[in-house]
């Protein structure tokens, strides 16, 4: 039972170190169609598994699924070939929903 309940820690630690939010700083971004456009790229690609838009803050972010990634050149590619220009990315471990209330309360 012990080797079962530490199996369980293994694993739940293990999902939270994958799970991964991908936060991109982009210019361009002007208006909800904008945001709109985004959101329905970035959802097809199946290693997404929410996207966040915030005109005000500049700012597009992906949470992918269970130990998935999308890559910086395909986010580039991706972002550049709907008129957009990523100026940085990075990955963190912060929730969608973190960031919507961080980008409310500014």
């Amino acid at each position: 039972m012990k080797s079962l309940v530490t199996a369980f820690m293994l694993a739940l630690i293990t999902t939270s170190a994958n799970a991964t939010t991908i936060e991109l700083t982009v210019n361009g971004l002007v208006c909800g169609f904008c945001a709109q456009g985004i959101e329905k790229t970035f959802r097809k690609n199946p290693a997404t598994q929410d996207v966040y838009v915030s005109l005000e803050n500049r700012l597009v972010a992906i949470a992918t699924k269970q130990g998935a990634d999308i890559a910086d050149d395909e986010l580039k590619k991706s972002l550049k070939d709907a008129g957009y220009d990523v100026k940085a990315i990075n990955r963190t471990d912060r929730s969608l929903s973190t960031l919507r209330a961080q980008a409310k309360t500014k």
